[in-house]
């Protein structure tokens, strides 16, 4: 399925077809431009970029690279092809045709699922406004710039259904992502992790390999979803999403392999003589891992849910994988055990399947995040140093659901509030850490040179090489 380049607004949605709707859309184009003058990457609006623009949904040859201004960048409207005789695969509409329209009944919880995942995406942008100025390298910054532009289309992916589907209160809901900006005191992002500054690239590939995972689990359970318009337009969204990913899992190896590589060669592993080297030690990368794993899996939300249960029961969002677990679909009477605290520790209990849909999320997320930091630990050992990094229990740090305001250590163990205060200059990232990394924060734009803090990658992209000119500055 080819995207229509001829339109102003890409897409394979026939959108030429339906007057009404290309005009909201095309009045709606107007203010996403401004927002992008406004919050996109800073200073880089002349720029000629080196990015992949999507020129198809089908699995081969679905994208294309070249220099591209990114205001200039051919944001469209996507959608998966439909698949023919589709049935609900969940719910108490297991076995029913999908819907290719919005359910009355369901109207009002499918659109705030649909706003909550395009809030999202701008305000990822916004937290990235500024990195620009800091960059590693030519390679990086291409890579922070395909992800913006990304963020971007995702962006358009919800307010395409957001037109199409809602009338009114839609297009209301689209000028409001427009408006709301993360941070913010007074009109900040929906959810909290999208309002947490990303001042320095070691947490920008923190936020890309942990928080852009939530994504991915996040849409793989809307791609389950009975309304067929949002599973098809998640299910191009994941084409997308796995390069983000790979940014920052590849990100934070190669600040490890540069500190290990100082460490082999200089002898050295006390943390202040390898920042006197500049480079970043690794107790300093834990304590950033620790802080953006906590932040994410309070993404996932409370581990008990009304409002996930009457998701997955009306057929509005699924499972990981749906199809692939072994159960009835329905869950009126299966369990899920979850943790609380009690008697100075944590108990695991039973708890309704259906009310505990999220933590069953988290913790598939959490299974899949420990595999990725196994590899960084990989990279550790080829140089034989006695260090690991550890992804902290999921009771660390934690802000929403039963276990918000308990103090627990990396390990698990309940805390009081002095142990607690003792203990947070080693489990999460200082003042002091944070100003060091940014310190070290200089601009590396000649091509094929990169900063003394990161390593280069073992490969360019899309067969380029590594030295090629990934950006061309006007």
């Amino acid at each position: 399925m080819s995207v229509d380049y001829n339109q102003k607004i890409p897409n394979n949605v026939e959108l030429a077809g339906d007057k009404a709707l290309q005009r909201a859309l095309e009045h709606w184009q107007p203010g996403f431009l401004n927002w992008w003058g406004e919050m996109g990457p800073d200073g880089s609006h002349e720029f000629d970029v080196y990015l992949r623009t999507a020129i198809s949904v089908d699995q081969a040859g679905w994208a294309n690279f070249g220099y591209v201004k990114m205001p200039d960048y051919r944001w469209g409207i996507f959608l998966n092809p439909a698949k023919v005789g589709r049935k609900i695969g969940f719910g108490a509409h297991r076995g029913e045709p999908a819907w290719q329209e919005v359910p009355g009944e369901y109207r009002s919880n499918l659109r705030r699922i649909i706003v909550t995942q395009g809030d999202t995406e701008p305000a990822s942008v916004e937290q990235q406004r500024h990195l620009g100025l800091t960059c590693p390298s030519l390679y990086d910054l291409r890579n922070l710039f395909q992800v913006n532009v990304e963020e971007g289309r995702h962006l358009w992916a919800m307010v395409y259904l957001l037109h199409r589907f809602f009338g009114r209160d839609g297009r209301e809901e689209a000028q409001a992502l427009l408006e709301r900006r993360s941070g913010d005191a007074n009109h900040p992002r929906i959810l909290s992790a999208f309002n947490e500054k990303t001042p320095d690239w070691l947490a920008f590939f923190m936020f890309t390999y942990f928080t852009d995972r939530d994504g991915k689990f996040q849409l793989l359970a809307l791609a389950e979803s009975a309304f067929d318009p949002l599973a098809r337009t998640t299910r191009f969204m994941l084409t997308e999403e796995g390069h983000h990913m790979f940014v920052g899992r590849n990100g934070v190896r190669r600040i490890i392999e540069r500190t290990c590589e100082v460490m082999a060669r200089e002898r050295m592993y006390e943390p202040e003589r390898l920042r006197s080297l500049g480079v970043i030690d690794l107790p300093t990368i834990q304590r950033y891992l620790n802080f953006h794993f906590s932040v994410t899996i309070d993404l996932f939300g409370s581990e008990l849910s009304s409002n996930v249960a009457t998701f997955y029961t009306t057929g509005l969002k699924g499972r990981y994988f749906e199809d692939k677990i072994n159960d009835d679909h329905v869950l009126k009477d299966a369990s899920y055990p979850i943790l609380q605290a009690l008697d100075g520790g944590l108990i695991r209990r039973e708890a309704p399947a259906l009310n505990a849909l999220n933590e069953r999320l988290r913790d598939d997320f959490i299974r899949d995040t420990i595999a990725g930091v196994d590899a960084w630990n990989k990279a550790i050992q080829k140089f034989g140093i006695e260090f690991a990094l550890r992804v902290p229990h999921k009771a660390f740090n934690r802000q929403i659901g039963t276990l918000a305001g308990c103090k627990f250590s990396p390990e698990g163990q309940l805390l009081g509030e002095s142990q607690w205060l003792a203990g947070c200059r080693e489990w999460l990232p200082t003042p002091g850490d944070r100003a060091f990394v940014q310190s070290l924060m200089g601009r590396v734009i000649e091509p094929g040179k990169f900063a003394h803090w990161i390593a280069p990658p073992s490969a360019g992209i899309n067969g380029r090489p590594v030295d090629f000119e990934y950006v061309r500055f006007n």
